[in-house]
């Protein structure tokens, strides 16, 4: 089965998220996301962007604190995923009573 992937030029991803270019050019800036190649944006950066709105309006974090906040919780995810597979290798060890 194949992965597909869409993409979007600026101006369809800007009225996709509601974003405008300047916020869309500053959320870029940030490494929140990136452009592909060819100028275009992924699905992928348009649910990371989903994610930041939500932020952005639950917490009212301005873009730079939105930036910081995606990257902890990316790094928490992460490390839950790590330590999720350390207790599986873990319990192959350990004897359940």
């Amino acid at each position: 089965m194949a992965n597909v992937t869409v993409t979007f030029t600026i101006t369809e991803f800007c009225l996709h998220t509601g974003v405008s270019a300047e916020e869309l050019n500053e959320i870029v800036g940030l490494g929140v996301i990136e452009p592909r190649e060819d100028e275009t944006f992924d699905d992928h950066a348009l649910t990371v962007v989903q994610r930041a709105l939500r932020l952005r309006h639950e917490l009212a974090l301005d873009w730079p604190g939105i930036a910081v906040a995606l990257t902890l919780l990316e790094e928490n995810a992460q490390l839950r995923q790590e330590n999720r597979f350390l207790r599986q290798r873990l319990s192959r060890f350990i004897s359940h009573p």
